[in-house]
């Protein structure tokens, strides 16, 4: 079940195509039912949020602005995972043993609200699922400067914060969370990992020009990605040319790289803002002259821009539909969100989906919604099935260890179907593209 809070608060309620209610019915055999310790103390909405035969994650998601497009992408996947959960989906089975037509016995339901990508907006609205849903966890980033705050958020009020997109090395860095938990790739990680291909296929000693968007996530991506450039290769940032989020007309940054000299455009742009700067590179004639870079891959810019403007463009994300052929699970996935959809997912619906997976991984595992209990699962650090292959995290930041993948952007003549628009250059396992633990600063807060 999902609750959607309009701007103005004001809900309506969307029942998903879930399985049958757990209320009434009888326990399914081996179905842990949680217990409520007397000698443990409340904390967060614990224990009025899973008192009854019904749990809710509360999810503030951009829904217009800039970053409305992902936005909606994420809501897709996690209103797919609430349906899989509910319904003891095979899918959620291969990630989550224990979850039977729900988790510990109960029903998860969703509310969501629109951020607009805006800090302010999402910490009010979780505030207010907090206050009405007694929610025992809230969802929804896509911005970085969202994820922080709600970085600082979660731990202020104790309830479990499931990263949504955040590319931002501070979201598991020196902005990390003891109650916040990020499955995606970052900055760092796509930098260690699309640079060697970047390196072997263009060489050494090239000149580029940087397009930033003005907060943590672009400012923290391109430091990653021209140390990486400049350390191992001799690439020579040229310029850097810094935008604000929502940006519409980048033709005075554009005129900018046109007088740097540079052969790379590395475009750190996000969402609408970097539809629109690939959109107008072509125009400006910069592209394919100066070769297009996108260390950050943004969901729907290949079909927003068309293939022609990414052709040939190097891309580092989380995931791509054609990892079916390779990850037995991201085929499951693959098809159950086109089959509801009509669509081939784009990552940031594969993030979501993955998140709430895990999320109820953790609280069967644990047999408990006790925030502390469930944390200290995550912890644990063990190894789990995804549709990337085995993943962790990483007790010391809540950061999971999972491959990057390496795309290029295919010819329109070249592509099998109309939403064929990447060749999967590789995929780069995780671990030895993350920094030390406590190389960002992170200092996880207390479970109380």
């Amino acid at each position: 079940m999902t609750i959607e809070f309009d701007r103005n608060g004001v809900s309506r309620r969307v029942l998903l195509r879930a399985g049958a209610g757990l209320a009434g019915t009888a326990l399914a055999p081996g179905m842990i039912i949680p217990v409520f310790a007397e000698d443990k103390p409340a904390m967060g909405t614990w224990p009025a949020g899973s008192k009854g035969d019904t749990v809710t994650i509360g999810a503030a998601v951009p829904r217009t602005g800039a970053y409305a497009a992902q936005g909606e992408d994420e809501l897709k996947g996690m209103e797919l995972a609430v349906q899989h959960i509910n319904e003891g989906h095979e899918l959620i089975k291969k990630i989550a043993p224990k979850v039977s037509k729900g988790v510990l016995g109960k029903k998860v339901a969703l509310v969501v609200a629109d951020s607009g990508a805006k800090p302010n907006n999402a910490v009010q609205a979780q505030q207010r699922f907090i206050n009405e849903n007694k929610i025992v966890a809230m969802t929804g980033s896509t911005s970085s400067a969202v994820a922080v705050a709600l970085n600082k958020f979660a731990d202020r009020e104790k309830i479990l914060y499931l990263v949504a997109i955040s590319g931002s090395n501070d979201t598991t860095g020196k902005d990390c969370a003891r109650y916040s938990f990020r499955q995606c790739f970052y900055g760092e990680t796509a930098a260690n990992a699309i640079g060697p291909v970047l390196l072997k296929t263009f060489g050494k000693d090239k000149k580029a020009a940087f397009m930033t968007p003005d907060y943590t996530y672009g400012h923290t991506v391109t430091k990653s990605m021209s140390e990486y450039l400049a350390k191992h290769g001799g690439w020579k940032m040229v310029t850097n040319q810094i935008s604000p989020l929502g940006t519409s007309d980048f033709s005075q940054y554009l005129t900018n790289i046109a007088n740097s000299g540079a052969e790379f455009i590395v475009n750190v742009n996000w969402g609408r803002d970097a539809v629109l700067s690939v959109q107008q590179a072509k125009q400006f004639g910069l592209t394919p002259k100066m070769k297009m870079v996108i260390p950050y891959q943004i969901p729907f810019l290949a079909k927003e821009t068309g293939a022609e403007l990414t052709e040939g463009v190097f891309a580092a994300t989380d995931f791509w539909w054609t990892l079916g052929d390779k990850y037995p699970l991201a085929k499951m996935f693959v098809e159950a969100f086109s089959k509801k959809y009509g669509y081939m997912p784009e990552w940031g619906a594969n993030n979501a989906y993955m998140q709430f997976a895990t999320w109820a991984r953790m609280v069967s595992e644990a047999g408990s919604f006790y925030p502390p209990d469930v944390i200290k699962q995550y912890e644990k650090g063990e190894t789990f099935a995804s549709t990337v292959g085995d993943v962790h995290f990483r007790p010391e930041d809540h950061q999971l260890v999972r491959p990057v993948i390496i795309v290029r952007g295919k010819a329109p003549k070249d592509m099998k179907n109309k939403e064929d628009y990447w060749d999967v250059v590789e995929v780069v396992p995780g671990a030895p593209l993350m920094q030390k633990p406590d190389a960002f600063g992170c200092k996880l807060g207390s479970y109380t």
